[in-house]
Order: C-alpha cells, then structure tokens, then sequence
C-alpha cells in the first residue's frame, strides 16, 4: 500500500518535467559517451603499440562520466521527494553543484544558505558552563 501523498499538482507536473529533462540528458550523455569511449580506447591503444607506454584517456572519459553522474544526480532526490511539500525541490538546496540545484536556483532567482544542523550551531552547554 502506497502512503505517500502528493501536496500539489504543480509540484507533481514540474518534478515530472525535471525527470523528463534529467532522462534525455543522461541518454544524449550516454551515447556522446559511447563515441568518445570507443575513440579514447582506439587511441590509448594505438599510442600504447607504438610507444610502448600506457596511455589513459579511456580512463578520462570514464572518470568525465561519473562526475556527470554524480552532477545529474538522476534518482537520489526522489527517496524522499514524495515525502517533501516541495518535492524534488524540498530534496534539494538551490545552487548546489547539481543539475537540480541549478534549476532550482534559476526557478527560485536565489540560491539557499547551506543548512546546518541545530546542534552544530548552538554554543554547548555542559555542567552549567558554555563551551
């Protein structure tokens, strides 16, 4: 049985556009991808015959991949995000280094303070004296 609840149709309709957006961006990097892994390789091994030293450009393009991944961020916000009044957004922090959090920041025309918890910001206290 599903217990979450969704708070607005506009929240709704625009976390759906975002996961729309954020799946043709992943497909077009996925296929950019596969052209450039298979020219890096070509070229890795190439220079490795003929100069005998290992080339790494195979390895560029993947760890190039992962930071776009972890930039897109694809489904980490969604864990709580039906949870959230805000949904994706209330998931987020507007600029932040994500795809998310650029949209937000460009959706809300600010970015948000980074949150810290109420413990790490109050002074203290122990055996009746601030530390």
């Amino acid at each position: 049985m599903i217990t979450r609840e969704v708070h607005s149709p506009g929240v709704l309709a625009r976390d759906f556009l975002l996961f729309c957006v954020k799946l043709v961006i992943d497909a077009l990097k996925d296929v950019a991808l596969i052209q450039i892994g298979v020219l890096a390789f070509c070229v890795d091994v190439i220079l490795m015959l003929l100069t005998g030293t290992r080339r790494s450009l195979f390895y560029t393009v993947l760890e190039f991949g992962e930071k776009f991944d972890l930039w897109l961020n694809l489904y980490r916000p969604a864990s709580r995000a039906a949870a959230n009044r805000d949904g994706l957004f209330g998931e987020s922090r507007a600029g932040d280094n994500s795809f998310l959090g650029g949209m937000e920041e460009m959706v809300r025309g600010r970015t948000e303070p980074v949150r810290t918890p109420p413990s790490a910001s109050a002074p203290l206290r122990g055996r009746g004296r601030e530390l």
